[in-house]
């Protein structure tokens, strides 16, 4: 991937942050991007250090999200939170990294339905905590709770996007296009690799293993 050679050849630190509601498909576009990439050079969570990209499956933004609805952070704690994030925030750009957020937003009725798939699936029924069945019940919760959110931490340094998440493939497709359109890479030149010729033992003969020692040969 183009942008990570980049990154890596300059020296640039890259924070993208993935917020949304349960099943907006935060994870699945996080997996298609990093699926492609060096894993040396982009990981997820934790801060980054240069010529790194890090990748926030949920992030600080939960204290705005699902602390905040469910009590688990109390009104001056997330009063603080508003007050401080912004400009913590603008000191990661000035400090020469680059912040992106994304919200992942889906309707009412794709969230119902992804829930309802999870609980008859049971190659899926892990990904369903008890927070999530809540966050159904409080779905109104959240999205003032969002908008509250995007007032207070829409900052020029640091803007959300928003992706529509309904179509998943489309929402990748559409976040991987736009993280792109963010970085402003190059070509970095580089050597050509050469696959060196083996070494021959002419002396050398492979010994015969035990059968034990191999893996049942199934399929």
């Amino acid at each position: 991937m183009k942008p990570q050679v980049w990154v890596v050849h300059q020296g640039l630190k890259v924070v993208v942050l993935f917020e949304g509601r349960d099943s907006a498909g935060k994870g699945g576009a996080i997996k298609r991007i990093t699926q492609r990439m060096n894993p040396r050079v982009c990981r997820v969570v934790a801060l980054p250090a240069a010529g790194e990209i890090v990748q926030f499956d949920r992030s600080w933004y939960n204290r705005a999200g699902v602390e905040r609805v469910m009590g688990f952070a109390t009104d001056a704690q997330v009063e603080e939170f508003f007050r401080d994030v912004p400009e913590f925030e603008r000191m990661l750009v000035r400090s020469g990294t680059i912040v992106v957020k994304y919200w992942f937003s889906i309707t009412d009725q794709e969230q119902q339905f992804r829930f309802q798939t999870r609980i008859h699936d049971p190659i899926k029924q892990w990904k369903l905590s008890p927070m999530d069945l809540q966050s159904r019940v409080r779905w109104e919760q959240y999205t003032k709770a969002k908008e509250d959110m995007f007032e207070r931490t829409n900052i020029p340094e640091a803007p959300w996007y928003i992706v529509e998440g309904n179509d998943k493939k489309r929402a990748r497709l559409n976040c991987i296009a736009h993280l792109l359109s963010l970085i402003p890479y190059q070509e970095v030149p580089h050597e050509p690799v050469v696959l060196p010729e083996r070494v021959f033992d002419p002396h050398y003969e492979r010994r015969t293993l035990p059968t034990e020692l191999y893996v049942p040969e199934r399929y």
